[in-house]
């Protein structure tokens, strides 16, 4: 075990958070640019950009929980999510050298219905990343004890994967989505396959206190709490899903930017300043908040605060800097949303089938996905109106707001 790993330093925090920063930045480039790909380069309407991004979805209901299950279960290569971060890691990366190329593909294998090929790629990327988030997620619960050092966990780790977040944003605003596309390959490539085999895994997976509290409750009584977590943790999905997929047809409307590159470019500006806010605030207010007054209370504020964004967005947000200022306060849902409800989730559960409580948690996101891509998407397609996606982001967000003042503490 590295002396970093017996001390738990912020070095061995940074180096535990870049197997999912690899997979945070493959998810940052297929959001800052599959829709915008497929609609421009590849001509496809919205509702067909919603069927594309329902493929990875259907997948991941079986990958997430399959994956988890057996990555408790299993010793491969010296460790028990090691094996499942190479794999993903590597498919993702290939899979998003191939976006860009998917007419080439798809006369590669015969196929000329280019539908078809964005179903299979989007597909396989999607489920890559599925196989990998899980395990990512649940290594750090595994080498971090109960308490203020597995908040400390999932918060750096949403620092470092949104620090390069704002990196991928950045690339994708100056030199375009085609060379943040090449350049994801290799960064990817590089944190899910070198970081894993320096970071030392138990063999056996003890259950911490919190589990055992838990598994002492009525088996009912601590379903519920679970539920509550589930149900508050999928109404944020559910809207923020719905900006990542369809903002480019609310762009194009809205702020009508002349050009399918100018638009690329406020999609891209937008979502750096998300990340930005979103990587500065875990480590720096979230963390020490949440000692003070509690991780639910600090979630279901960031919750309301972002609620309210995607509300102004929605009455005011018709130029581009009115877009930009309210995606500040986005962000500050966003940093609480892919870093708190894991510490919140991790220590209600049994550590000892944390991959399977993992998979089945993640479902919270899997399903509104397939939502937001199935149905959401006919209905914007439908409705010309395309003011009607913040309208969807802001409902789901207030509900999500109002659930979360139901989890217990």
């Amino acid at each position: 075990m590295l002396e970093i790993q017996k001390q738990r330093n912020s070095l061995f925090y940074s180096l535990l958070s870049l197997p999912a920063t690899a997979m945070g930045f493959a998810l940052s480039v297929q959001i800052a640019a599959l829709s915008w790909l497929l609609s421009t380069k590849y001509g496809l309407e919205i509702y067909e950009v919603g069927f594309v991004w329902l493929a990875g979805p259907l997948a991941g209901m079986i990958g997430q929980v399959a994956v988890g299950i057996v990555s408790d279960r299993v010793w491969f290569l010296g460790g028990r999510r090691r094996p499942f971060i190479l794999i993903g890691g590597t498919l993702a990366a290939l899979m998003l050298l191939l976006l860009p190329h998917l007419d080439s593909v798809g006369n590669a294998l015969g196929i000329s219905n280019l539908m078809i090929v964005a179903l299979m790629v989007a597909l396989t990327l999607d489920l890559a990343i599925n196989i990998s988030f899980n395990p990512t997620r649940s290594i750090i619960a595994d080498v971090t004890p109960e308490g203020d050092e597995r908040t400390k966990g999932y918060t750096w780790m949403q620092t470092i994967s949104g620090s390069f977040g704002v990196l991928a944003y950045f690339l994708g605003a100056l030199w375009g989505n085609y060379f943040l596309i090449y350049f994801s390959v290799f960064l990817v490539l590089a944190f899910s396959l070198i970081p894993p085999f320096f970071i030392e895994e138990p063999k056996v997976l003890q259950a911490d206190s919190n589990a055992r509290v838990a598994a002492n409750k009525l088996p009912a009584e601590n379903q519920a709490e679970l539920n509550k977590i589930y149900i508050a943790h999928a109404f944020t999905w559910l809207g923020v899903q719905t900006m990542f997929v369809y903002i480019f047809a609310y762009i194009s409307q809205k702020i009508a930017p002349g050009s399918d590159e100018a638009t690329g470019k406020i999609i891209a500006y937008a979502f750096l300043v998300m990340n930005m806010v979103g990587f500065l605030l875990p480590v720096m207010v979230l963390e020490p908040l949440a000692k003070q007054v509690g991780r639910v209370k600090v979630h279901t504020l960031c919750i309301g605060i972002m609620a309210l964004a995607y509300l102004v967005i929605l009455l005011v947000g018709k130029s581009a800097l009115s877009l930009y200022l309210q995606m500040i306060f986005v962000g500050i849902g966003w940093a609480a949303t892919v870093s708190l409800p894991f510490a919140i989730f991790s220590e209600k559960v049994d550590q000892e089938r944390m991959g399977y409580y993992m998979g089945i948690f993640n479902l919270s996101v899997v399903i509104p996905q397939i939502i937001v891509s199935g149905i959401f998407g006919l209905l914007i397609n439908w409705i010309p109106d395309k003011n009607f996606i913040f309208v969807i982001c802001t409902v789901s967000l207030a509900i999500s707001a109002y659930l979360w003042t139901k989890v217990e503490e």
